[in-house]
């Protein structure tokens, strides 16, 4: 299985950053992990822009998982099942969105298998990269019934 991992923008914080390249290391010894951080739009061009740019990146096979405050909410078990049924369905590739201060473009919601919400609070789009990447190490820990969950 492999995750690819597309959003808006670079990681700019050293300490998101470090954790960020930690649970991409840590969740690449369960699946394979590749990273495109797109440009940020322009003030004038607007989220639309980056809604092209993210669709131009996303393979049709895959399956999309688009981070959307408006998305269904999983426990981490929840998660970890999804994970279990992606891999198990012989799911070859999952991709996950994270868009830009304004969101993400109504293309790109459309284009989604799954809007999935972290939280119902905000968080900056660094520490949502890194919540999530937590998320997926932590679900594939519980799949195979290692002892970080607890």
């Amino acid at each position: 299985m492999r995750f690819r991992f597309v959003w808006i923008g670079k990681t700019k914080d050293k300490h998101w950053k470090a954790l960020q390249e930690e649970y991409l290391r840590r969740l690449s010894f369960f699946a394979k992990c590749d990273l495109a951080e797109i440009r940020e739009s322009a003030p004038h061009e607007g989220k639309e822009i980056e809604g092209k740019r993210i669709l131009e990146l996303l393979n049709q096979k895959s399956l999309a998982v688009v981070l959307d405050p408006k998305g269904k909410q999983l426990t981490s078990d929840e998660l970890a099942k999804q994970v279990e049924r992606w891999r198990d369905s012989g799911r070859q590739e999952v991709t996950f969105v994270i868009g830009g201060p304004d969101g993400v473009a109504s293309g790109v919601v459309e284009r989604a298998d799954l809007r999935l919400s972290l939280s119902f609070l905000t968080f900056t789009h660094e520490m949502a990269r890194v919540v999530l990447l937590e998320q997926l190490y932590r679900a594939f820990t519980i799949v195979k019934g290692f002892p970080y969950q607890k």
